[in-house]
Formats: structure tokens, C-alpha cells, sequence
């Protein structure tokens, strides 16, 4: 076990996508019709090879079957919400041969974002894979955010307040669009160091963050005398709030 780490070419842009089960033929299908809709897979076929898979390719979406070999779903689901492996907030939705309700719930409780009971058709599970995405990551979204007179348009990359251009670099822009899809949650520099760098204090300093939100702020908000959006709550962190 744990050789299923398969990666099919295709778009380095697109969202990836980890498919963990301990059955080739699922993962096969599963991987010809997600990669038809559009997305990167990546495969592991037991609870360590996903777990290493989570740590090191940092995926955008995990499908976790829970019956897997050397280490269960529930078990890999509890680490990646407990932290303890890749980002916490990784969207899951989790495999299941059980149409218990008990198993659901479990799965749910533990931070699932959806599940699906075994057989299922693999159109479906593309849909929910898509429908998730544009509830966990709107970043990922064709649709525009719009946080006040803020317009994120996320195909184009391009910002407008008040319908002028701000121009920004991809970071400061991935660090808007992270805030904008959670107006008024305050988040700390560490948070943000995971959600919009996916790094750690211990590689990237939480200076890296201060000086982003300067700059980021000296664009979205040129005249210091005006009501701010982009604020920090002292001693907390940072959040951007949708009315002035």
C-alpha cells in the first residue's frame, strides 16, 4: 500500500484535487472525471500516503474515502482540523461504503464540508466538488465579491473601488480576496500566514503580513483622512469590515 501517489498533467493553474481510496478503479474513474471538469488530481491510496499528499502539495479539495488501510478517514479527517497536517480550513468531502446516518454525522461533526455514500455516480461528486469550492473558496469563483464600493472580479484579477482600478501585486490580491470573502471575521498574522501563504511563522516571519496590509492598504485606501475597510483591531489582528 501507499505507492497511489499519481498525479495526471493538466493545467498547473487549476484547483487540485486529492483523491484518497484504497480502490484503483474508484480512483481511476473518480480521476478521468474530475480531470474532464476541469481540475488537477493528485491520488494516495491509504491514511499516511494522504497525510503526506496533504502536507506536500497542499491541495485545494481532499475527497477522503473512510475506510482506508494503516490509517482511517476519520483519523486523517481529525488531523487535518486539528492542524496537525496541511491547513486546517482544507475543504473534505468524505467516501463512504456506510449509509449509516451515525457515520454521517461523525464525518460532519469532525469538519467535513460534504458526504457521499458509495456507489455514487462520479458526475455528482464533481458537482459537489465544484459546489463546495464555491462555498469554502470563492477566490476560486468566476463570480465577482463585492465588499463595499470594492468590485474583486477573481477570472480577471482586477480590483475597482468606487469603479477605479487599484492595481495590485498577486499576493496583495490573494490577501483582498482571502479578507473580502470573510468580511468583519478579524484574523491574526499567523492565520493568515496558513490561509493566504500557506506558511508558518517558522518560514515566513508575521512581518510579512504587516508590510502586505500596508501596502495593500496604501492602494485600496489612498487618502488616510477616510472611513477605512481595511482595519486592525489592536492586539488581535486584521479584518475588512463592508460598510465604512
Amino acid at each position: 500500500m501507499g505507492q497511489a501517489a499519481t498525479e495526471r498533467s493538466g493545467d498547473a493553474r487549476a484547483p487540485v484535487v486529492l483523491v484518497v481510496d484504497d480502490d484503483e478503479a474508484i480512483r481511476t474513474v473518480v480521476r478521468w472525471q474530475l480531470d474532464d471538469a476541469g481540475f488537477r488530481v493528485v491520488e494516495a491510496d491509504d491514511g499516511p500516503t494522504a497525510l503526506r499528499r496533504i502536507r506536500d502539495d497542499h491541495p485545494t479539495l481532499v475527497v477522503l474515502d473512510l475506510s482506508l488501510p494503516g490509517l482511517g478517514g476519520l483519523d486523517v479527517l481529525r488531523s487535518v482540523r486539528g492542524g496537525r497536517v496541511g491547513r486546517s480550513d482544507t475543504p473534505i468531502i468524505v467516501l463512504s461504503g456506510r449509509n449509516g446516518e451515525t457515520d454521517r454525522i461523525v464525518g460532519l461533526d469532525l469538519g467535513a464540508d460534504d458526504y457521499l455514500v458509495k456507489p455514487f455516480s462520479p458526475g455528482e461528486l464533481a458537482a459537489r466538488v465544484r459546489s463546495v469550492l464555491r462555498r469554502t473558496s470563492p477566490e476560486l469563483a468566476e463570480e465577482a465579491v463585492e465588499v463595499a464600493d470594492v468590485r474583486i472580479e477573481p477570472a480577471s484579477r482586477r480590483v475597482t473601488r468606487g469603479g477605479t482600478d487599484v492595481d495590485l501585486t498577486p499576493k496583495e490580491f490573494d490577501l483582498l480576496v482571502f479578507l473580502a470573502t470573510h468580511p468583519r471575521h478579524v484574523f491574526s498574522r499567523s492565520q493568515l500566514l496558513d490561509r493566504v501563504w500557506n506558511s508558518s511563522s517558522e518560514w515566513l516571519g508575521e512581518a510579512t503580513v504587516t508590510e502586505h496590509v500596508h501596502r495593500l492598504r496604501l492602494k485600496l485606501e489612498p487618502d488616510p483622512s477616510a472611513p477605512r475597510l481595511l482595519r486592525t483591531v489592536r492586539g488581535v489582528g486584521y479584518q475588512l469590515v463592508d460598510e465604512p
